[in-house]
């Protein structure tokens, strides 16, 4: 570990790069330097994360336009971009790869984390296929408005340190401005990584992949009596938790293709993503997911689909008699249900004001309040965050009962949950404390953020964008300023499709 320790105490470099990936074999990825732009600005740096990174920020800052545009080199990186597969809306590619992302290498963070630098959209890589791999303002700057947001909500995410502009043009269906955004990630190893080495039968690699998630990511599983075995089963745990935590701020990712299914457990790739306003398991936001496949309630589902899939990758590493392994691999997947129904009733209880012990008729209660909302069209985040401010005083009735098409239907619910919670330990002072801890009053409301991306493409101005990203920094605190913010659309301000932006 003597090279870490070396990276990690180098202060010549902004960025004290240690750089693993690229000490693998290279079947892994296929070196590439980013292709410089005419004139990068800096439109956005994460100070903070530069700072938890252990990076030099003032350096950073100072010339962030030519770092984060792949103008100039950073010393020390090694720029990479990395193979994969993917099932694609249920249809198997068998390479993929990193199409417009460089990876240009990895760093130590101040908590002795390992941690991914990337840029998206800086040039042509070998898996480009015919794309120009490059990226548009307008994904930029969503993606760094939802990724911050999501680590500001507590949700295991990939991470915003700065977004460019290029001073040149995308064509997509129109001539839009150039950007460059930089990411940063526990790893970008993906289930469609292990598909990649499977699909060519090169079990060795699988193996070396495998041996190498277990040293970055589940060291404690280096002691386990099969730890392959054991990934696949600590793999699958952690998406169920993140699918739950999904589900808890009502995120929908459209588009949880296994090359979008991290190995780390963070969410990724936030392209056609969005935040469900009116409550209802079947919305689908995705421009592309024409059958619904990934709908919001959907996505526990499809999880379990793509642990199968990382499971059949594995297969071969399993065990030594097949037989079994196909039987381990079944075991594995079959228990991802139960997983995230326990991940599941742990975020819905702390949603509606339950503790530790659980009644015979809270099950009943959580579904009873789901169908409530779904029959009265209410408003997802708000009506949480309602029932918070109710659990401490009735008073918050009406406000609660306002998000509702028939206010009057809320009141046999409401008090049946109050007789529940007259059994609980808790102060309803203190119980409402909680629930607002878990029930944010500020999600990125799509509207919202397309009406920042508009003003930014379009006109050139990112004040609304600047100030998006500040709201959404303290997604659980009352911002009385910034109500507006807070609000479902108006009727003619819904946002019924979002897009990829490749």
């Amino acid at each position: 570990m003597s090279g870490t320790t070396t990276a990690a105490a180098d202060k010549s470099r902004p960025i004290p790069f240690d750089n693993s990936y690229a000490r693998l074999p290279d079947a892994f990825f296929a070196p590439v330097d980013p292709t410089p732009v005419e004139a990068p600005r800096l439109i956005r740096f994460n100070r903070a994360l530069a700072e938890e990174l252990g990076l030099d920020a003032d350096a950073l800052e100072r010339h962030g336009a030519a770092y984060f545009s792949g103008n100039t080199p950073l010393p020390g990186s090694l720029p990479l971009a990395m193979a994969y597969a993917g099932h694609q809306f249920g249809q198997f590619v068998p390479q993929l790869g990193d199409g417009r992302a460089i990876l240009l290498g990895e760093v130590i963070d101040r908590n002795g984390k390992r941690r991914d630098i990337q840029l998206k959209g800086a040039g042509q890589t070998p898996y480009s296929r015919r794309g120009d791999g490059r990226a548009a303002l307008g994904p930029v700057l969503r993606e760094y408005i939802i990724s911050e947001a999501m680590h500001a909500l507590g949700i295991p995410t990939t991470r915003a340190l700065a977004a460019v502009s290029t001073g040149q043009p995308v064509y997509r269906d129109r001539v839009l401005p150039g950007a460059v955004f930089t990411r940063v990630a526990a790893s970008h190893i993906r289930v469609g990584t292990f598909q990649f080495f499977a699909a060519r039968g090169d079990t060795e690699n699988v193996r070396v992949l495998a041996d190498h998630v277990i040293e970055r990511h589940y060291p404690e599983l280096k002691g386990a009596e099969k730890p392959w075995l054991a990934l696949l089963d600590a793999v699958a745990e952690r998406q169920a938790s993140l699918i739950a935590r999904w589900l808890g701020v009502g995120f929908i990712h459209g588009v949880m293709n296994t090359d979008n299914m991290t190995i780390s457990g963070e969410t990724i790739d936030f392209g056609p993503c969005a935040f469900m306003d009116r409550y209802d398991p079947r919305t689908v936001y995705s421009s592309i997911d024409h059958g619904g496949r990934y709908a919001f309630g959907n996505q526990p589902m499809i999880g379990q689909w793509n642990i199968a899939r990382l499971a059949e990758a594995m297969l071969a590493i399993l065990d030594e008699d097949q037989d079994k392994a196909v039987e381990a691999a079944n075991a594995a997947v079959g228990r991802f249900m139960e997983r995230f129904q326990e991940h599941w009733k742990r975020v819905i209880r702390a949603k509606i004001g339950l503790g530790g012990h659980e009644e015979e008729g809270d099950q009943a209660l959580i579904r009873d309040l789901l169908i409530l909302l779904y029959e009265q069209k209410a408003d997802y985040t708000l009506a949480f965050r309602r029932l918070a401010d109710a659990a401490e005083d009735s008073g918050g009735d009406a406000a609660l009962g306002a998000l509702l098409e028939d206010p009057g239907a809320l009141a046999p619910w409401l008090a049946v949950w109050r007789e529940r919670l007259s059994r609980e330990a808790t102060s309803p002072q203190a119980r409402t404390a909680a629930m607002r801890r878990v029930n944010p009053a500020f999600i990125p409301r799509n509207h919202k953020v397309e009406e920042a991306l508009t003003e930014a493409v379009d006109h050139g101005d990112f004040s609304l964008f600047e100030a998006l990203n500040d709201v959404l920094a303290r997604p659980y605190e009352d911002q009385p300023a910034f109500d507006a913010y807070a609000q479902p659309p108006k009727p003619g301000e819904e946002v019924t499709a979002t897009f990829c932006g490749t």
